[in-house]
């Protein structure tokens, strides 16, 4: 059981916990302001509530907060204890957001905000609030602090929350502007982009127009947005878009067990992200992202962090990214646990290199959050009709994409038949099993790197080393019958031992065979 105190004009009284009706909730007693302060233009009423969260908390702690009616501004303010722990233990770290009186019902219209972690305190009223945050007006009603204590030390975690209503007249509601969904193309070519990245409306440090100039100096076409559990930047991006770049919107959509990007749903777009696995509600989830217009894309499924590490399958995915910020050794078993499903796809007869949800292709994006992490690395190059929001994400589903550590990479990548059948990345060669199939790479800003053709029997031939400008072309001959796919890998050079060097580039496969 938690305990809190309530301080202020009223005095110290205990509340208790109630049970909400979702199994990783609780709702503290409800914190009250007097209705008649609203007389007095400009007045503040504060009210601060101290507790202790339990080891084995739920995932979120919900404080009430009854507005009265004439409130112009909600602020709220938190801190909380972070005692030493022994080495291999999980201190305390507790995020924070807000509903309003709308209710906390999942995926209702309740949400006004999350920072996470990532701040201590923040602001809403008509015209402004934090970012992270929904400006909006204050209504009267039922308002909800959630608290999530997302590691709790085995001491407890301490936490003191403080409330500040000011009253008066509201300010005028901003009605949010959007970037467009199209930028200047250069009809059906291969388009750069990053797909998950941060700004400082979740735990990032830089703002939309740092992003975008970091996107251009990378050399990219288009970026989808992707802060942590909150759509609160969606109404910031507009400025930035351009012709010559393209501004998608969505959401890292970050639960208990793994992160998706929300990649390209429609303007205003909110996700709820408060479930685990065990609660069978990701599908609903997962249908909310397609019927707003976006992908679903598991991002960095074998991170390390907390709650990282996906569990909820990948039954409903578009595409996975399977390469995350600097390659690592996350991205590694990422990348062979894809491989993997490549080889269950055409197992199971399912490979049809169609784009449809017979296979699941892969993607790589920076997660870049702050320097000096980098903007474009990696970056995911699409075979697009055109530089709109529907014909990447046409381009992204269908697996015409490779994926490069830069602009300054770049790839061909493709197989052809013996009567002149051709097919590229992300497609089907359709050839007899026993046909001889040439597949060849055309590499460039890859110096001294390998290239490995991987395939349903694993890596079937390798390279020499490219020399030393980067460019070269590599061909291997083979038959369907022999590998089901092909798909190709660059790799710089290993500094010691057996295992492959990190990537420079990869490609989705080519699939061979009649189907």
């Amino acid at each position: 059981m938690c305990e809190d105190d309530h301080s202020g004009d009223h005095g110290i009284g205990r509340r208790a916990l109630f049970v909400t009706g979702a199994a990783a909730a609780l709702t503290l007693g409800s914190v009250s302001f007097p209705s008649e302060a609203a007389d007095a233009a400009d007045a503040s009423e504060t009210r601060t509530v101290r507790g202790t969260l339990p080891t084995g908390s739920p995932d979120f702690v919900y404080l009430p907060v009854e507005v009265p009616d004439g409130v112009r501004e909600i602020k709220v303010a938190y801190t909380y204890e972070k005692p030493a722990v022994p080495a291999g233990t999980a201190g305390n770290a507790l995020d924070i957001g807000v509903f309003d009186q709308r209710g906390t019902e999942l995926g209702g219209k309740g949400f006004r905000g999350w920072s996470g972690g990532a701040r201590t305190e923040f602001f809403i009223r008509a015209d402004d609030a934090t970012p992270g945050y929904i400006p909006g007006p204050v209504k009267e009603g039922t308002w909800h602090i959630a608290l999530g204590p997302y590691t709790v030390a085995p001491q407890g975690l301490p936490y003191e929350v403080t409330i500040t209503l000011t009253y008066g007249e509201p300010g005028t509601v901003v009605k949010p502007v959007y970037p467009p969904s199209r930028a200047k193309g250069r009809g059906r070519a291969w388009y750069r982009g990053d797909c998950h990245l941060h700004s400082w409306y979740s735990d990032g440090r830089r703002t939309p127009a740092e992003i975008a100039a970091l996107a251009r100096a990378a050399g990219l076409d288009f970026i989808n947005t992707s802060d942590h559990n909150t759509h609160s930047s969606h109404a910031h991006w507009a400025p930035e878009a351009g012709d010559d770049l393209l501004i998608m919107l969505g959401e890292e959509v970050t639960t208990r067990n793994g992160h998706v990007v929300a990649l390209g749903t429609d303007p205003g777009t909110f996700v709820d992200w408060r479930y685990r696995a065990r609660d069978n509600r990701f599908g609903k989830y997962a249908r909310r992202i397609r019927e707003a217009g976006g992908l679903v894309v598991p991002a960095h499924p074998h991170a390390t962090c907390v709650g990282c590490n996906w569990k909820f399958g990948f039954g409903e995915a578009d595409a996975v990214e399977v390469w995350n910020g600097p390659f690592g050794p996350d991205d590694e078993v990422s990348l062979a646990d894809w491989d993997s499903m490549l080889v269950a796809s055409v197992r199971e007869g399912r490979g049809d290199g169609g784009g449809g949800r017979d296979w699941i292709p892969a993607m790589g994006n920076s997660d870049a959050h702050r320097d000096p992490d980098p903007v474009g690395t990696p970056q995911t190059v699409v075979l697009a009709d055109d530089l709109t929001r529907e014909a990447i994400q046409e381009g992204i589903r269908a697996g015409r994409s490779y994926v490069a550590e830069s602009q300054k990479v770049s790839l061909s990548f493709s197989a052809t038949g013996p009567k002149g059948e051709h097919a590229g990345i992300g497609g089907r060669l359709k050839v007899d099993r026993d046909d001889p199939v040439t597949v060849t790479l055309e590499a460039s800003g890859v110096p001294r790197c390998t290239v490995r053709f991987v395939t349903d029997q694993g890596v079937l031939h390798t390279s020499g080393v490219l020399p030393v400008s980067g460019a070269g072309t590599v061909s291997w001959r083979t038959t369907a019958q022999y590998a089901a796919y092909v798909r190709a890998e660059v790799r710089h050079e290993a500094a010691v031992g057996p295992l492959p060097g990190a990537l420079a580039a990869f490609t989705n496969p080519i699939f061979l065979g009649r189907g």
